[in-house]
C-alpha cells in the first residue's frame, strides 16, 4: 500500500527525520490560507498523487506570490496528472501539499529496500540525487552506495556513518545524516513497510539536512497490526479494478489485454498469463481465486473479471487440490446464468472431483468450452476471442 509524500513525511518526522514545514489543502482557497500560515515569500504546491516524475508532469511547482498559487492550485485539482509511472489513464490530483521553498545546497538520495533475494534491507544511497534511481544508476553507476542491514541486529550506528562519509558530506554533517538513516531504517522496521525513498535528501545552505520529498510503501498483509497505517490508504489512487477484487479478498492484479483470467495458484496463474501470450493472446488480468473456493467466490472472480471493460473472453484454470472441481463447475454456472455472460468462455479442469466438474458443466446447457489442458485451453480461448473480433469487424 503505498501512502502520499505528506503522509510519508509526517510518519518520518516523528523517526527523527527533519522535514520542511507545510499544509495539506483541498482548494486554491485552502492553499493560499496555507501560505499566511508558513508566512515568508516563496512556497512549493506539489499535487499530491501516488506517482514520481510529477515535477516533470506540471504537478510541483514554486510559487513567489500568493496569487501564483492559488494559479497552482486552481490548474492542479481536479486534473488527472500523466507521468511515466501512471500510464496514459494518470492519476486525479484532489489535494495539494503547500511546502515552505528550502534553500537547497546539495542533492541526495537515500532508499531502504526489501531485497527478495537476499532477504535483507538494503539502503542504496547517492550523492546525486534528485534523479529517479534508475537515472543514476544508468548516468552515475559509480556514485550507487549500496549497504546491507543484517536482521538479526538491524541497522548499526557505525553503518549509518559509514553511508553518511561514503556521500562525500562534510564532518559537520555526518551525526544528522546518521540520524536520518537511522530513522529510516527503524520506521521501515517498526511500520513493516517495503520501501522508504527520500528524494531528494538535500543539505540546506544553513547546513541541515531536510527530507524535500518522500516516499513509502507498506505490506499489505501486516496492515493488520497498523491499523492507523491502514485509514492513510486513498482507494482514489489505486486502480479500481484492483480495489475492487481486493476489498472481496481475490488477490489480483490488472494487465492491459483482453482476455480474463481465473486461476487458482499463483503459479498456475503465471503460467497461464505465459500460455495465453504464446498463443497469441494477451491476458487482462492476474487473478488468483485461492484455495477452498465456493461457488460464490468463483461468481466474485467472475464480477471482478468483468469490472474491466477491455476483457472480451475469460479463461478458467484450476488445478483442484483444496478446490474441488464440482464447487469451481457450479460457481461458473452460476456466473454464467447471474451476469448473462455472452464472451467466450474455456474452462479447463483437472484434480479432485474431475469428473463431476466436467458432467455439470456439460449438462447445464450453457456455452461453454471445456479442454483437457492448458495449452489446449489457452488456445480455444485465442481462438474464440478472434473469432469474435473477426464476427465484430464483419
Amino acid at each position: 500500500m503505498d501512502i502520499h509524500e505528506y503522509q510519508a513525511k509526517k510518519l518520518l518526522q516523528k523517526f527523527g527525520v527533519n522535514i520542511p514545514r507545510g499544509g495539506i489543502a483541498y482548494s486554491p482557497e485552502q492553499a493560499v490560507y496555507r501560505c499566511s500560515e508558513l508566512s515568508g515569500d516563496t512556497w512549493v504546491v506539489k499535487a499530491q498523487i501516488h506517482s514520481g516524475a510529477r515535477g516533470k508532469a506540471g504537478g510541483v511547482r514554486i510559487c513567489r506570490s500568493e496569487q501564483e498559487v492559488w494559479d497552482a492550485a486552481q490548474w492542479m485539482l481536479g486534473r488527472k496528472l500523466i507521468t511515466h509511472q501512471t500510464g496514459p489513464q494518470g492519476k486525479m490530483v484532489s489535494r495539494l501539499y503547500i511546502e515552505e521553498a528550502t534553500d537547497i545546497r546539495q542533492e541526495i538520495y537515500l532508499g531502504f529496500v526489501m531485497d527478495r533475494k537476499l532477504e535483507r534491507v538494503v539502503v542504496v544511497a547517492s550523492a546525486q540525487g534528485g534523479m529517479e534511481i534508475e537515472e543514476i544508476s544508468a548516468e552515475e553507476p559509480d556514485s550507487i552506495i549500496r549497504s546491507v542491514v543484517d536482521p538479526a541486529v538491524g541497522m548499526q550506528a557505525f553503518q549509518a556513518r559509514e553511508i553518511a562519509f561514503s556521500l562525500g558530506l562534510e564532518p559537520q554533517l555526518i551525526a544528522q545524516a546518521s540520524k536520518t538513516i537511522m530513522g529510516c531504517y527503524q520506521m521501515m522496521s517498526e511500520m513493516d513497510a517495503n520501501m522508504v525513498e527520500i528524494n531528494p535528501l538535500v543539505v540546506t545552505a544553513s547546513n541541515e539536512i531536510v527530507a524535500l520529498d518522500a516516499k513509502v510503501s507498506f505490506d499489505t498483509n501486516a496492515l493488520y497490526r497498523h491499523p492507523k497505517i491502514s485509514e492513510l490508504r486513498d482507494k482514489s489512487q489505486e486502480d479500481p479494478r484492483e480495489t475492487y477484487a481486493g476489498d472481496r479478498g481475490l488477490n489480483y492484479i490488472g494487465l492491459e489485454g483482453e482476455i480474463g483470467c481465473i486461476v487458482n495458484g499463483a503459479g498456475l496463474a503465471m503460467a497461464t498469463l505465459d500460455m495465453i501470450k504464446m498463443a497469441g493472446g494477451e491476458p487482462a488480468n492476474f487473478l488468483d481465486v485461492g484455495g477452498g473456493a465456493s461457488p460464490e467466490r468463483v461468481l466474485k472472480s467472475f464480477k471482478a473479471v468483468l469490472n474491466d471493460p477491455n476483457v472480451e473472453a475469460i479463461l478458467v484454470n484450476i488445478f483442484a487440490g483444496i478446490n474441488r472441481c464440482d464447487w469451481i463447475a457450479e460457481g461458473v454456472i452460476l456466473a454464467v446464468k447471474e451476469l448473462d455472460l455472452k464472451m467466450p468462455l474455456v474452462v479447463r479442469l483437472s484434480g479432485t472431483n474431475v469428473e463431476e466438474g466436467l458432467k455439470l458443466l456439460a449438462e447445464s446447457g450453457l456455452n461453454i468450452e471445456t479442454a483437457s489442458s492448458l495449452a489446449e485451453a489457452a488456445d480455444k480461448v485465442v481462438r474464440a476471442w478472434r473469432a469474435t473480433q473477426m464476427a465484430e469487424a464483419s
